[in-house]
């Protein structure tokens, strides 16, 4: 059974090349409380700041806050993307993430090869891959440029493909940026049925978004976040 458990869980990125040490000062005398010192004396952005929280089974969590807040980091540590500097993070099931369109894509490999490296990358078999590869091509829609190197894709094209490879395994747990609402009006069409599906075979769902119609329709749960921090925890109907 597929469960999320945070405690105390922090997340912080060290700047580097700062340069002057008059400029570290500066820099750490004028922030507020996300730019501070860690241990090492390096000057670090505490993107997650003790965040506890625990998701079973069943649930279907909206992240929402102002952009900064951290939803999106928090949804990259849930898929192992960042590895906390503090606390415990605890996530039990098969991952499934819609985070980044581009994430783990090779630009200078066609969309077939990349189709296949996202195969070998999950451990499937030659016959496994065959089946990803002939299901993503006939979702994505992409015909020949399929065989076509990805930088030369435009912005929706892209997304049908990372849409296609991305949906075409049923995970325990689906992670979601708001990024599957952007693209044509057909494929949005398309994809729509194939997002429920998932959702409803899902046994969690996190998802970073902005829109109150999604959380309606899809959520059970809402985490606001706020500089990094959880400042609410609810259900849907008091959001």
């Amino acid at each position: 059974m597929a469960r999320i458990c945070a405690e105390g869980l922090r997340i912080e990125f060290p700047l580097y090349h700062l340069g002057a040490r008059s400029m570290k000062k500066r820099l750490l005398g004028a922030a507020s409380r996300r730019v501070k010192a860690d241990a090492h004396n390096r000057v670090v952005i505490s993107a997650l700041s003790d965040l506890s929280f625990t998701i079973e089974s069943g649930e279907r969590v909206a992240l929402v806050g102002h952009n900064g807040a951290g939803k999106t980091t928090l949804l990259r540590s849930l898929a192992g993307i960042y590895e906390p500097v503090g606390g415990r993070l605890t996530v039990e099931g098969e991952i499934g993430t819609l985070i980044d369109p581009a994430a783990g894509m090779d630009i200078l490999s066609t969309g077939r090869e990349n189709i296949r490296l996202r195969g070998l990358y999950r451990g499937l078999n030659a016959e496994q891959i065959a089946a990803l590869e002939a299901e993503a091509a006939e979702f994505s829609g992409l015909g020949e440029f399929l065989d076509v190197p990805i930088h030369g894709y435009s912005a929706g094209m892209s997304i049908r493909l990372a849409f296609a490879v991305a949906t075409a395994s049923q995970p325990q747990i689906l992670l979601m940026d708001e990024w599957f609402n952007t693209g044509d009006a057909e494929f949005l069409a398309k994809a729509e049925k194939k997002l429920e599906q998932l959702i409803t075979a899902s046994e969690i769902l996190v998802i970073a978004t902005h829109d109150m119609d999604v959380v309606k329709r899809w959520c059970n749960r809402v985490i606001t976040l706020e500089a990094g921090r959880i400042v609410g925890d609810g259900v849907v109907d008091k959001f």
